[in-house]
C-alpha cells in the first residue's frame, strides 16, 4: 500500500512509503533460499515490522536441481501494521532459476516487483521445466510485472575472482548476492546480517570472506545501478512495550516446556524419533541441558513414548513428540499411560497426510485421532495451539493439565506454526502461573496396603508416588486395575465404573479452561468457528468482512477435549456456524456430534496454508446463501 513518495538520500530516483509487503525469495533446495528469507525476516524483525513468515522446500534432503519438485521458497509478510497471516500473494518474487518462476509466478500478484537470476535461464535450464522460449527475453512478464533481470550468478563469480574457492563454492554464494538486493530495495538495515555472517561461519574463514563480499556486492550493485527506479520502506509497528524475540513455533514450544519444568520444579525428560517437521524440537531442546532437560532419540517412535511413560512413573515430566504416522505408532503406549493414569505430553506436529504423506507440507488432519484414536475408552485431555505465541502458553498449560490431573495430554501443533515465524513479547517468568508438583509421601491407607488409585475428590487424579518411596510399594501397568488398590481385576462392574472414572476426570478439565472469547457480536447472522494454525487467516478474512458490513463474528479453540463448557452456549446464538479446516470437516463433525447443530465448512487440503481471500469469499458465498 503506498503512502507517499519522497527523495532517497542513496537512490537517483525516488522511495516509496509502504504500510505493508509480501516478498517470497525461490531458487533450487541448494540456493540457501530457506537461509535468505530467515536473514530477511531476522532484519525486518530488527527494524520493528511485525510479520508472519511461510517457508516452503521439498521433502527430499536434495531433490534432483532445477526440477519444479526441487524448488524451495520462503515468503515473508511484513509491516507498520498488525500482520496475521504470511500473506496471500506475493508483491515481489526474487527467482533464481527458470523452476523457481515456473513453480511461483502463479502467485504474484499483477503489477508486482520480479527479480530474476538472469545467468540461470540456461537453454538446459528452461527446457528442463518446460519453457520452449526464455520468458526473460519476450514481452510476456514485461506486459504483466516490473520485471529486474540481474546476472547474480556472474557478479558474484567477478566479486570472488581470487578468493580460491571452487566454482560450486563460488555459485553457493549467489544467495546473499541476492539478499544485499533486497535489503537495499526495502531498506532494511544491513549491520546485523554481515554480524550474523561473521558469527555462523566462523570456523571456516574463506566462506565467511566470500558470503561478506557477495552480500556487500549485492547492496553495491542495488545502490549503483539504475535498473531499480523506485526503493521502499516501512515504517516500525506499534507493538506493545517490552522486550522481543523473533520465534518460531517449535522454539516457542521448547522455551514453553522448559518455563514449565522449572515452574514445577520437575525434571524434564524428552524422548523423541526423528521426523519432520517434530525433528526441530529434539534439536532445540537438546541445548538446554544446563537447565535439567534430558533428551532422548530412541531407535523407533514405541522406544520413544514408551521412555516417556518410564520418566513420568520416575517422577519426570515426560514428554514425546511426532508427526503423522509417528503418532499413529505410538497409540498403543498412549492408552498405557491413560490406564496407568501418569502425566504425558504428547506433540503432534501435524504434517499432510496419510501415511508418510507430504513430510514439510501442513495440514490440520489429525483431530479425530487425537479425540478418539485408541482401542478401547481411553479418553485424554487434547490441546492445540495456533501460533509460536500461543503454542509457548499453551503447552505450559498442557503441563499444568497433565501433571494435575494425572493425565496424557495430547498436543496439536502443525507444520505451519513449526517453521512460521513472529515478534514474541518475551514474558516476565514471575506472571506464569505456579504449579508445584507434590509427590505422595505419607501412607494413604493405614488399614491396609498402599491405594494408588485412591482419588482427589476434586480432580479424581490418582497420588503420583515415585518408585521407592519408603512404605508406598505399588504396581502399575496395561491390565485393568481394582478401584483404589490397582490389584488387577476383570470383574465387570469395576470395569465399568474405572472406565467411567477415566471418563469423568476428563471432563473435569473442563474447570480449567477460560472463558471463550468471542470476536464481533456474541450473537448474529453467522460465527466462524476455528481451531490450530488458521487463526491468523480467520482473523484477517473476518475483519475484512465486517469492514464490508458483514455481520461477522468469530471463535478460536484451544482446547479440543474437552471442548469449552460455555460452547453449548455460544453456539446456538447465531443463525450460521461456518468451520473452515485443513481436512474434510473434523472439528465440524465433534460440533455437530455434540451439539446437534447444523454447522458447514470450508475444507481445503492442499498442504498449504488457507488463504484470507479464499475464505473472505466463502463468508459472503455462505452469507448470502438461502
Amino acid at each position: 500500500m503506498l503512502a507517499e513518495d519522497r527523495p532517497h538520500p542513496s537512490h537517483p530516483h525516488k522511495i516509496q512509503e509502504l504500510e505493508s509487503v509480501v516478498v517470497r525469495f525461490a531458487g533450487d533446495s541448494g540456493d540457501g533460499i530457506q537461509v535468505t528469507g530467515a536473514q530477511f525476516t531476522n532484519e525486518s524483525a530488527i527494524a520493528g515490522n511485525d510479520l508472519a513468515t511461510l517457508p516452503n522446500f521439498p521433502a527430499e534432503i536434495r531433490a534432483p536441481a532445477g526440477t519444479l519438485p526441487g524448488v524451495s521458497s520462503f515468503q515473508i509478510n511484513f509491516g507498520s501494521l498488525e500482520i496475521n497471516t504470511p500473506g496471500d500473494t506475493p508483491e515481489a518474487l526474487v527467482c533464481m532459476n527458470p523452476a523457481a518462476l515456473k513453480a511461483n509466478l502463479k502467485d504474484l500478484k499483477k503489477g508486482g516487483i520480479l527479480i530474476l537470476n538472469e545467468d540461470a535461464f540456461t537453454e538446459k535450464n528452461l527446457s528442463r521445466v518446460g519453457y520452449t522460449t526464455n520468458p526473460i527475453e519476450d514481452q510476456s512478464l514485461k506486459d504483466a510485472y516490473r520485471v529486474y533481470v540481474c546476472p547474480m550468478s556472474r557478479l558474484t563469480k567477478d566479486a570472488l575472482d581470487g578468493s580460491g574457492l571452487s566454482t560450486r563454492e563460488v555459485e553457493r554464494s549467489k544467495n546473499f548476492f541476492a539478499l544485499g538486493i533486497v535489503l537495499w530495495m526495502f531498506s532494511r538495515p544491513y549491520e546485523h546480517t554481515t554480524q550474523w555472517i561473521k558469527t555462523k561461519f566462523s570456523k571456516t574463514p574463506e566462506i565467511m570472506e566470500a558470503n561478506l563480499k557477495s552480500f556487500e556486492a549485492g547492496i553495491t550493485y542495488a545502490e549503483a545501478t539504475e535498473i531499480f527506479d523506485v526503493a521502499y520502506t516501512i515504517k516500525p509497528a506499534k507493538l506493545a512495550p517490552g522486550h522481543y524475540k523473533n520465534i518460531n513455533g517449535t522454539t516457542a514450544l521448547a522455551y514453553g516446556l522448559v518455563a514449565a519444568a522449572q515452574k514445577s520444579r520437575l525434571p524434564l525428560f524428552f524422548g523423541a524419533y526423528p521426523i519432520t517437521p517434530a525433528s526441530d524440537l529434539l534439536h532445540e531442546l537438546a541445548r538446554h541441558k544446563s537447565l535439567g532437560v534430558t533428551t532422548f532419540q530412541a531407535e523407533d517412535e514405541i522406544a520413544a513414548i514408551c521412555s516417556a511413560v518410564g520418566a513420568a512413573f520416575g517422577g519426570s515430566l515426560g514428554v514425546t513428540s511426532s508427526s503423522g504416522p509417528g503418532i499413529s505408532l505410538k497409540t498403543e503406549a498412549m492408552a498405557l499411560a491413560v490406564m496407568t493414569e501418569l502425566p504425558l505430553v504428547i506433540i503432534n506436529v501435524q504434517r499432510a497426510g496419510p501415511s508418510t504423506g507430504m513430510p514439510t507440507k501442513t495440514e490440520q488432519a489429525d483431530l479425530l485421532q487425537a479425540i478418539y484414536g485408541r482401542a478401547g475408552e481411553a479418553p485424554v485431555c487434547v490441546l492445540a495451539a495456533s501460533s509460536p505465541d500461543n503454542a509457548f502458553y499453551l503447552i505450559y498449560e498442557a503441563c499444568r493439565i497433565a501433571t494435575t490431573f494425572m493425565t496424557p495430554v495430547i498436543f496439536l501443533s502443525d507444520g505451519f506454526i513449526a517453521t512460521t515465524a513472529e515478534p514474541w513479547k518475551i514474558p516476565d517468568p514471575q506472571a506464569l502461573a505456579d504449579f508445584k508438583v507434590n509427590f505422595t509421601t505419607a501412607h494413604n491407607n493405614p488399614r491396609g496396603d498402599f491405594l494408588p488409585y485412591l482419588r482427589d475428590e476434586k480432580t479424581l487424579a490418582r497420588p503420583w508416588v515415585k518408585p521407592g518411596t519408603p512404605g508406598l510399594t505399588h504396581r502399575i501397568g496395561g491390565l485393568e486395575k481394582q478401584d483404589k488398590t490397582g490389584n488387577v481385576s476383570y470383574d465387570p462392574d469395576n470395569h465399568h465404573l474405572m472406565c467411567e472414572l477415566r471418563r469423568e476426570k476428563i471432563e473435569r478439565i473442563q474447570s480449567f479452561i477460560p472463558e471463550t472469547q468471542i470476536e464481533g457480536e456474541n450473537s448474529g447472522e453467522l460465527l466462524v468457528v476455528g481451531w490450530g494454525g488458521t487463526e491468523g487467516t480467520l482473523r484477517e478474512a473476518c475483519r475484512l468482512a465486517r469492514q464490508e458490513g458483514h455481520k461477522v463474528s468469530r471463535i478460536h479453540l484451544h482446547y479440543m477435549n474437552p471442548l469449552p463448557p460455555d460452547l453449548g452456549t455460544i453456539l446456538p446464538r447465531f443463525s450460521k456456524i461456518l468451520v473452515p479446516e485443513i481436512n474434510f470437516g473434523q472439528l465440524r463433525s465433534v460440533l455437530r456430534d455434540k451439539y446437534l447443530i447444523n454447522a458447514l465448512g470450508f475444507n481445503r487440503v492442499a498442504g498449504q496454508p488457507l488463504k484470507v481471500g479464499e475464505v473472505l469469499a466463502e463468508i459472503k458465498k455462505f452469507l448470502t446463501a438461502q
